[in-house]
């Protein structure tokens, strides 16, 4: 008799099982070139590692309030405001084990089994799987190249009913693209309106690139709706994916519930990541990371030129992040078995669709590039010669 909840029966995260194979790989050959992970390839910022040895020194580093240190709260507050000119209180921000662990508690204090909560397809797999995890109804838009892979107000009209829930991503994983500013004030509004709650996964903001369809900037839903959650991290532009920090700007009517629930289940985040991110914020860690999004895109100018040249030559725009979301149906009908053959012929790891899309990811694949690159250069190299054989 199996001892799993009927919960627990939901698609594994499938890039898993390629770094483990990346992993193996590495020891027997020595050769990897891994695009498949979804992170920074470089350390925190050097104020951040200062500031983590002081307080191993200085600090008690016992639980803190559930929703964080003040000074954090005040340190995400003052950047909000300051990125997106819309001030935001430090009591508005509910500090977090990770953007999964804000995911997660917020799934919790916002809906009940049943509720159904849109998503868009191709996009991230925990989206869809902690939802159907914890009862909800899941609902994926078809999201394709004629939107730029991104919800519209047209297709939640089409519904049957307004949803309980819609999570965007902008920009997305996999993808890199982003939601116009005017596009994501008409989703925040429709959602307003209609009693839906926006939830703005913001964790790839400040990794974005020349100007696109989208505008010159990023837009935040907290610009148009207060009633929205904002989702943001430390992971992904700040270069801490391990410290597990995130953080959410969350409603007034909201916050009782995740206080209920975060003091529970998780009693506060991490108290050295805490203390530590306090200084991601500050001019000298933002001059570091800039840098690393200079390396990004020319990484992606990399990929967006010499993919074509390989023949794979439909791409999805790469407007943000540190993603290349290709179309390979020319070369395989099974993703997740290409990848296998690609890493056991070349050292190459890359991420199969099927993670991201659960009808037409067999034909998809996502190249990372947060890596060196000279790594990106000898990927495409060894890619080339093997599609050649």
């Amino acid at each position: 008799m199996s001892r799993e909840s009927r919960r627990s029966n939901i698609p594994p995260f499938y890039v898993m099982d390629v770094w483990k194979a990346a992993a193996q790989r590495a020891r027997t050959h020595g050769d990897v070139l891994v695009l498949a992970a979804g992170q920074p390839s470089t350390p925190a910022p050097a104020p951040v590692l200062r500031a983590t040895k002081v307080a191993i020194d200085s600090e008690l580093l016992g639980y803190t309030e559930t929703f964080g240190i003040l000074p954090l709260r005040e340190a995400i507050a003052d950047h909000h405001s300051r990125t997106y000119g819309h001030p935001v209180h430090p009591d508005e921000v509910v500090v977090t084990t990770g953007s999964s662990g804000a995911f997660t508690l917020l799934f919790l204090a916002a809906f009940d089994p049943g509720d159904t909560v849109v998503v868009a397809r191709p996009g991230y797999p925990a989206y869809r799987n902690s939802l159907a995890a914890l009862g909800c109804r899941v609902v994926e838009l078809d999201c394709g190249a004629q939107t730029r892979f991104q919800p519209t107000v047209a297709m939640l009209e089409a519904l049957p009913e307004p949803p309980a829930g819609l999570v965007v991503a902008s920009p997305a994983n996999p993808t890199g693209t982003m939601i116009a500013p005017d596009e994501l004030a008409a989703l925040a509004r429709w959602c307003e309106a209609n009693g839906t709650l926006l939830i703005s996964d913001e964790i790839y903001h400040g990794i974005t690139y020349e100007t696109t369809a989208s505008g010159d900037r990023t837009a935040s839903a907290w610009e148009t709706s207060r009633e929205s959650v904002v989702i943001g991290s430390v992971s992904k532009y700040f270069s801490m994916t391990g410290w597990r920090l995130g953080w959410m700007l969350a409603p007034a009517d909201l916050r009782p519930a995740l206080q209920r629930l975060a003091s529970n289940m998780t009693v506060c985040p991490p108290a050295i990541s805490q203390y530590a991110a306090l200084h991601a914020f500050g001019p000298d860690a933002k001059t570091e990371l800039d840098g690393h999004v200079r390396r990004y895109a020319a990484n992606r100018r990399l990929l967006l030129d010499g993919l074509p040249k390989l023949g794979i030559t439909d791409l999805a725009p790469a407007d943000g992040a540190f993603y290349a979301y290709a179309d390979i149906g020319h070369l395989t009908d099974d993703s997740l078995a290409w990848c296998a053959r690609v890493l056991e012929h070349t050292g190459v790891a890359l991420a199969p669709g099927i993670d991201f899309d659960t009808v037409s990811g067999h034909r998809t694949v996502r190249f990372s590039f947060a890596g060196a690159t000279a790594e990106i250069e000898e990927a495409l190299t060894r890619l080339g010669r093997y599609l050649d054989g």
